[in-house]
């Protein structure tokens, strides 16, 4: 079976500039994306049966993907000027 991958530009595509900048520009932006781009490499490795991960361990890892990928829009939000998500305004 073939599970899909959650690149960023696929889930970001409108922002596909700003991502590519900000990895250029921004050390601890960059190790966020790798980070989630690794992360995603190994849920679907697991997914697809290449690799062995208990249940648990494997929502783990997909909840970190969520958090890292809600971290990341959160920069590219503040990056655009637009709310970064954490002013309750």
């Amino acid at each position: 079976m073939h599970v899909e991958h959650h690149p960023l530009v696929k889930d970001f595509p409108e922002k596909r500039e700003q991502l590519q900048r900000l990895r250029q520009q921004d050390a601890d932006f960059a190790r966020k994306t790798d980070e989630y781009e690794a992360l995603d490499k190994r849920i679907c490795r697991v997914e697809d049966g290449v690799e062995n991960l208990d249940e648990a361990a494997l929502n783990a890892l997909k909840l970190q993907r969520v958090n890292l990928k809600d971290d990341i829009a959160r920069d590219l939000k503040r990056a655009s000027g637009s709310c970064c998500g954490g002013c309750c305004g």
